[in-house]
């Protein structure tokens, strides 16, 4: 469930309607259709954000779209059979990712950077790219050491078994927002309050989700996905663990500067970041509550 169909359900987009054009399991390629004008809202990593930017497409970050916590993070697994018990068992290893250049990506450059390998070592650790359906199965079959999973799908495959967490992203930086929504700026230039009724009406969600009773919450996710006829599985609500994000959906510098190292030793960036650059909370009220 997106935040911004939630917050059309709730009634929170205040005259801006919501057109579903696919489903995408990589943020990077749904911020580039939002880039290229195919989509006008898209969510990613923060540091596929800041990726993007730099090589000149003129999207601007308006809201938190997900993070991780106590109860939702990306976690990676190995069988429970796997003799890989610390970060150094990992080198020569495949580790199975959604998508390259991502949260995935930066989490295990940086994990593995913080507890003591050294680049040649980390460039031993192979990523290999597989949906998330997949990881799991893939994982307790030996086609890959170790497999990234968050959401329903990590819920669903730790209830099943046969396997063992190896780390999480919160070691590394306790619990954080990690992604946003992105606009193009062309479009916030000219739809000003659509900007402000999408990022206002996602961080409203957002809070509505992490206030409100779990079962209530479920409840009305179910209703919204029965509602789409898009022939989704309901039965994947019931695996639902949250957004991982903080209050308000509010960016905050930290929310860019944490990935500094990884997107210098990426060759991203060159340098200093200026978070500033690359988002906004302008347009969210929440955000600025107060200020």
């Amino acid at each position: 469930m997106t935040l911004p169909e939630l917050a059309e359900d709730l009634g929170y987009l205040d005259g801006v309607s919501l057109e579903w054009v696919g489903n995408n399991s990589s943020g990077p390629s749904a911020i580039q259709n939002t880039a290229t004008g195919a989509t006008e809202i898209g969510s990613a990593f923060s540091g596929a954000v800041v990726k993007l930017q730099e090589a000149g497409s003129p999207v601007t970050a308006v809201v938190s779209s997900y993070g991780s916590n106590a109860d939702y993070f990306v976690g990676f697994y190995t069988s429970e059979d796997s003799g890989i018990k610390e970060p150094r068992d990992l080198i020569g290893k495949t580790i199975a990712v959604n998508t390259l250049g991502a949260h995935s990506e930066a989490v295990v450059s940086s994990y593995l950077k913080s507890e003591g390998l050294t680049p040649q070592e980390i460039e031993q650790v192979q990523l290999v790219v597989l949906p998330p359906t997949d990881t799991a199965q893939a994982v307790r079959t030996h086609q890959v050491d170790v497999g990234a999973l968050s959401g329903a799908s990590q819920v669903h495959a730790v209830k099943l078994g046969g396997l063992r967490e190896v780390f999480r992203d919160t070691q590394v930086f306790s619990n954080f927002d990690a992604g946003e929504y992105v606009l193009r700026d062309d479009f916030i230039a000219q739809y000003p309050e659509a900007a402000h009724s999408l990022a206002t009406g996602i961080a409203k969600a957002a809070d509505w989700a992490s206030t409100h009773p779990r079962e209530e919450v479920i409840k009305r996710f179910t209703a919204i996905v029965e509602s789409r006829d898009r022939g989704d599985d309901v039965e994947a609500l019931q695996y639902f663990n949250g957004y991982g994000l903080g209050e308000h959906a509010a960016i905050e510098d930290e929310d860019f500067s944490r990935w500094a190292q990884w997107l210098n030793d990426a060759g991203i960036l060159e340098g200093e970041i200026t978070p500033s650059e690359y988002y906004t909370n302008e347009f969210n009220d929440l955000a600025n509550e107060g200020q």
